[in-house]
């Protein structure tokens, strides 16, 4: 350990820090290089893509030409991806955290034996791949379908439910650590007031909860706008409501792959997620630190 005398103020030098800093900025490298490489080549035409990626652009003016070309595709609708995405997203946001906070409220408030079975299985559901129930799934929504007479596979309906299963477990998880920092005594003084069990939950407990609900937005949100294999399953790659990664998709042919199209419509979808994230970071870090605390 050495020490720098520089003018007024001593620092503490120490080799570790110096490691750890030059490791930051090659991570930082490594993450950012391919969003670099995006925002590159969706400046270009195909061709000088595949001439010379590293290249800079020609002119960034091809930006907008490539912006263009993409909602004006005849054979691509991307502008009505883009409405399903923004409709599928926040329909099951919507539901994800109502179901989701009313479950974890509910298994905290009641402590049964059933409530933690209850609520271990939804743990346990968070460890089970996806790739292991995606063809059952499918299936099941089809036999479902058919049995209630309401279609679920190439639907809003049913990717929202789709959704809302595999969502539930991870935000449940988040609500239960969060629920129980809420004293008891608010409730039970809001019952003896005469309240409701729904109108304690929504009135009282439920405006508590927006630390934590901003976090499973926000990671939720993430998850389900940039998700690709679940629409494909359940919506379908030709049906009527598609969503961004489906759409981003068919510029890729079999023999012909449009490589400015499909660079420009990437940075396109992640253009609503950039910006979310920068003005909604700091609640992410938040409420999962106070939702840890118990």
């Amino acid at each position: 350990m050495k020490t720098l005398y520089t003018g007024k103020k001593q620092r503490i030098f120490k080799p570790e820090m110096v490691l750890l800093e030059v490791l930051t900025i090659l991570l930082f490298v490594l993450f950012m290089f391919p969003f670099f490489m995006v925002v590159l080549n969706s400046a270009k035409t195909s061709k000088e893509i595949i001439f010379n990626a590293i290249a800079p652009p020609a002119s960034w003016a091809q930006l907008g030409t490539n912006v263009l070309l993409i909602f004006n595709n005849p054979t691509v609708d991307y502008l009505g991806a883009f409405v399903d995405s923004i409709l599928i997203t926040v329909i099951s946001l919507l539901v994800i955290v109502i179901c989701s906070s009313m479950a974890a409220w509910v298994m905290v408030r009641n402590k049964t034996l059933w409530s933690t079975i209850l609520f271990m299985a939804f743990v346990s559901a968070m460890v089970i791949p996806f790739q292991v129930l995606m063809y059952p799934l499918v299936r099941w929504m089809r036999i479902s379908g058919n049995f209630l007479h309401i279609r679920l596979l190439g639907t809003i309906p049913g990717i929202v439910f789709a959704y809302l299963g595999f969502g539930s477990p991870l935000s449940i998880f988040i609500f239960h650590g969060f629920i129980k920092n809420i004293p008891l005594e608010i409730e039970e003084s809001a019952t003896i007031d005469g309240c409701p069990r729904s109108t304690v939950f929504f009135r009282i407990v439920f405006p508590l909860l927006q630390p934590i609900i901003v976090t499973v937005l926000i990671l939720n949100g993430i998850w389900i706008w940039n998700d690709y294999l679940l629409p494909l399953l359940v919506l379908g790659s030709n049906g009527s409501v598609q969503t961004i990664p489906i759409a981003v998709t068919a510029f890729a042919g079999a023999y012909l792959k449009q490589w400015d199209l499909i660079l420009t419509s990437t940075l396109i979808a992640m253009l609503p997620i950039i910006v979310l994230y920068i003005f909604a970071q700091r609640y992410i870090i938040k409420g999962m630190v106070e939702g840890s605390i118990k």
